[in-house]
């Protein structure tokens, strides 16, 4: 057993995404200065962005992993090679390409995760310094005020977030969480739902920065919708919140409109964990073990934890011999599915796993089931400039819907049908210059060359448009992480098993996501194109509408991991507490959207960093003393 007198560590934290990365940061740097090491899984953060951009560049699928290692195919140099087997990567993660198709996503060759449920977890991640959150958009909501209280007002069997956490004892961290990653918004576009700003020591507040300009699109449906009525509530477009820099910003640049902050930024003028993760290192109190998979958390008698055993590898995959990694206090943050794979796998002193007396570690996953649609506006607009989102509609993340159906908010994109179809304006440029229709805007299959071909992509791509719509999910023990007893990753662990699927609740959001969007699209005379692949395993069946039919949609992930070890006052219903220590073990903390009792609507990194700012804090003021 590894002695604790012989630490070098006060905390080791597991994973350097967002949350590891603030929770390293706010541990090292003075006052508290605390000596951290962190385990990654993946490959060390890069001294720049060169090669990862080469990677994008080069990739014929532009999806969110195509600029980070691991290499997504056999043969990175062929287009048409097969993805890489899971089963021979150290550090496997779900990819957008392995969901491509009706067999794929179930294929264990080419699926990380062995998906069990009745549809795909659509919702991606990375294992490299810096986390997923190096190919997430930015978008940086709050949480609303009633998102904490859903139990209590809306849905009387659903979970309930600690006595401790609600929206004004959380305010003064989403203060600090905003300017520690440079948010850009304004306060009084974000006054809605009850949102409120400059509580205690931060009246008068400001964003860091003033909100990112509003694109010609934003302006156009914004002058068409605002002051619509949609379930009784008057919509309008708003700026939405962004960790971008519209002014200079802790050494990032101002961004320059370029329409690729998924997956990654050619300018780094939006934050990711990498910025944190070297401010970090700065301090001289942070180590990093890259290329380290954790498969298991020791206890002592006492249920302390007393180190945790980790698989270290080579670039070529071999492994080194490690001695465990030992600290006074552990934080795990791993992500939603990786960190209940870890506290399950460590299993040989406690049969349920670490942390899992109240059954839960694993359950109630959640994301934001993501539903799209695309069409042409009337006149031009002019797409393809900006980032990929720079306004919203949030008016209808909450109202006594909630108790009938799901919250959702509604994404409008600056990114023409790029998302939509999987890879505009090429799709379309091929269908006119060869006469093909795979983007639905050739009807008559023409071929187009020189003056004709342009007026005709004038046509096209000046007008085309994007709403998303993310939908609140609905908390649920069936839809879970486990093991796979047999299939493992290229260090010989088990592979994380997914069952997930959508509830009544959920189906009932996404009807009325349609039924709005139906409205939005009707309202500013949009020619809808928006059409799915029947076969595609994301089609789901909504319930009945208004005329007792019953419509199908795709939804895709909004890749938003959440759930999965709950918090809560309640120690034989949730994981951990209010301060995310778990009730297990004293010295544990699991950090992250996995702590998240219900979803809400607003994309969870901002809530996430907050909630982990929060915890620090409280780790460095209440652990260490004597």
């Amino acid at each position: 057993m590894a002695n604790l007198a012989e630490s070098k560590y006060d905390v080791v934290i597991v994973g350097s995404g967002i949350a590891g990365a603030l929770a390293a940061l706010r541990l090292a740097r003075p006052p508290h200065s605390k000596k951290v090491l962190v385990l990654e899984a993946g490959e060390p953060v890069p001294p720049n962005i060169n090669d990862e951009m080469d990677r994008f560049y080069r990739a014929t699928a532009k999806v969110p992993e195509s600029a980070y290692k691991p290499d997504l195919l056999q043969n990175p140099s062929d287009p048409n090679s097969a993805l890489r087997d899971p089963a021979t990567v150290p550090a496997g993660r779900p990819t957008v390409l392995s969901l491509a198709g009706a067999e794929t996503w179930r294929d264990s060759k080419q699926s990380y995760l062995i998906q069990t449920g009745v549809v795909p977890f659509g919702s991606t991640y990375e294992r490299i310094g810096g986390g997923t959150a190096l190919h997430w958009l930015g978008t940086s909501l709050r949480f609303l005020p009633n998102d904490f209280h859903i139990k209590e007002k809306y849905q009387p069997d659903w979970p309930k977030w600690p006595s401790e956490i609600d929206y004004d004892s959380l305010e003064n961290w989403y203060c600090q969480a905003e300017r520690e990653i440079g948010v850009s918004a304004s306060v009084e576009d974000q006054n809605y739902a009850g949102l409120t700003f400059g509580h205690g020591p931060e009246t008068g507040y400001a964003y860091p920065m003033p909100p990112i300009p509003r694109s010609l699109t934003d302006k156009f449906v914004a002058g068409a919708i605002d002051g619509m009525m949609i379930e009784g509530t008057e919509i309008k477009v708003r700026s939405t919140p962004a960790a971008r820099n519209s002014q200079p910003f802790k050494n990032r640049r101002v961004c320059a409109g370029n329409t690729n902050c998924i997956p990654i930024c050619p300018i780094q003028a939006k934050y990711d964990p990498t910025i944190t993760l070297r401010d970090a290192q700065a301090t001289g109190n942070v180590d990093f073990r890259y290329r380290s998979v954790a498969y298991n958390i020791a206890l002592d008698p006492q249920g302390r934890v007393t180190h945790i055993d980790y698989k270290q590898y080579n670039p070529d995959g071999s492994i080194v011999p490690t001695s465990p990694a030992v600290g006074k206090v552990y934080i795990i943050a791993a992500n939603a599915i990786e960190t209940p794979r870890l506290l399950l796998m460590s299993n040989t002193q406690l049969p349920e796993g670490i942390a899992n007396k109240s059954g839960q570690v694993g359950r109630n996953l959640m994301d934001h089931p993501f539903y799209v649609i695309w069409g042409l506006l009337p006149q031009p607009t002019y797409p393809y400039r900006g980032p990929l989102s720079t306004s919203g509609i949030e008016d209808l993340r909450d109202g006594n819907f909630r108790k009938e159906h799901a919250a959702f908010r509604v994404e409008m994109g600056n990114d023409g049908w790029n998302f939509a179809i999987g890879g505009d304006p090429n799709i379309t440029t091929v269908d006119f210059v060869n006469g093909l229709n795979n983007s639905q805007a050739n009807p008559t299959n023409g071929t187009f060359f020189g003056n004709e071909l342009i007026q005709q992509l004038r046509e096209v791509l000046t007008r085309q448009f994007r709403l998303g719509f993310l939908i609140e999910q609905q908390p649920e023990e069936k839809n879970r992480v486990t093991l796979s007893e047999r299939y493992k990753d290229g260090v010989g662990l088990p592979r994380p098993e997914v069952y997930y699927s959508l509830s009544d609740y959920t189906l009932e959001g996404l009807a009325a996501a349609k039924r709005t969007g139906d409205a939005i699209f009707a309202r500013l005379n949009v020619r809808d194109f928006t059409k799915y692949d029947e076969n595609d395993p994301s089609v789901v069946e909504l319930p009945p509408n208004a005329i007792g039919r019953r419509e199908r949609i795709r939804i895709m992930g909004a890749g938003h991991i959440i759930g999965t070890h709950r918090m809560g006052d309640d120690r034989t219903t949730s994981v951990v507490n209010a301060n995310q220590r778990t009730h297990d073990h004293e010295n544990l903390y699991l950090i992250g959207s996995g702590s998240f009792p219900t979803s809400a609507t607003a994309n969870p990194t901002l809530t996430l960093a907050a909630l982990t700012l929060r915890t620090a804090e409280w780790i460095a003021n209440n652990e260490f003393k004597a």
